[in-house]
């Protein structure tokens, strides 16, 4: 069935004249009266009673004229979905995020993004950096936030941020009340680190630290995430060097003090290299905006 048979049929409808009806939807009567029986012959039932001043709908053409009315408005919804969906103002957003990036900054861009992308639902999913990286890869995923990391070519980044390490104790540890400290000062603490498995690039990081200090550190357990990894030590069980932005957890039990070094905790953002949707480009611009800032 045509729309247009329905708009046709709606207006002669309302007009209840098939003259009024052609000058309102600017055509002549006859190509009207032949679309009307052309209607009523693809529905097998006679839809208007005519007489020669007269235009009255049959019981079969008020139903009609309100499922009409009902399918053109549904039509034009979707048209309007459509052509939102094409301009990047609609959709659905898969983001993958470490947890860290709790810390660094990601609630105010993804507040950002619901301001200025209203029609599009935002879905998260908390992962390590290596599993958002193949996600990417498996079309899982539309963005990721991750630690920085080496990229396959079928994924694209941006760089966010970068951070200096800090030491987390406990906060019953004798060198708590310090500002500052020399990494060698802990050779004798048991280590919480960040697992391999979960980012081999970290682990190395951290690991490498202590060994320009000096000491290879007693790694008594090994976590998925930085903020169990700060949750452990606020219980603790051992020290641990982490992201600076953990601070920012005010995780209760936990102190931070800062060492000399020039290693930096990197932050990216990822996405596939393929050609993106309206979406993503829209969204991967709002990222940029938020994270990089003009020299």
């Amino acid at each position: 069935m045509e729309l247009r048979l329905l708009r046709y049929f709606i207006a002669v409808a309302e007009e209840r004249h098939f003259g009024r009806a052609a000058r309102r939807l600017h055509i002549s009567q006859p190509p009207l009266s032949y679309a009307i029986r052309q209607l009523e012959e693809q529905m097998g039932v006679r839809l208007l009673e005519r007489n020669s001043r007269h235009v009255a709908l049959t019981p079969a053409g008020q139903v009609l004229y309100g499922q009409a009315q009902a399918l053109l408005r549904q039509s034009e919804e979707i048209s309007l979905l459509v052509q939102r969906v094409d301009a990047g103002l609609q959709g659905r957003c898969r983001i993958g995020f470490v947890g860290s990036m709790l810390y660094r900054g990601l609630p105010d861009v993804l507040a950002q993004l619901r301001l200025q992308l209203p029609g599009v639902e935002q879905v998260l999913q908390e992962r390590n950096s290596h599993d958002q990286i193949e996600a990417i890869q498996r079309g899982e995923l539309d963005l990721g936030f991750v630690h920085a990391n080496p990229l396959p070519p079928e994924v694209c980044s941006l760089d966010l941020m970068a951070e200096p390490f800090v030491v987390c104790l406990p906060q019953g540890h004798p060198l708590a009340a310090r500002r500052k400290l020399e990494l060698r000062e802990l050779v004798d603490d048991d280590f919480i680190f960040f697992a391999r498995e979960a980012s081999p690039s970290y682990h190395e990081t951290v690991l490498s630290l202590c060994v320009a200090a000096g000491f290879h550190p007693a790694v008594r357990h090994e976590v998925r995430h930085w903020l169990s990894v700060c949750s452990l030590v606020s219980q603790g069980l051992g020290v641990s060097i982490v992201p600076a932005c953990m601070a920012r957890s005010r995780l209760a039990g936990t102190r931070f003090l800062h060492f000399d070094h020039e290693a930096r905790s990197r932050s990216q953002l990822i996405w596939p290299a393929r050609h993106g949707s309206p979406l993503a480009e829209r969204t991967l611009a709002i990222v940029r905006e938020h994270f990089v800032k003009p020299a």
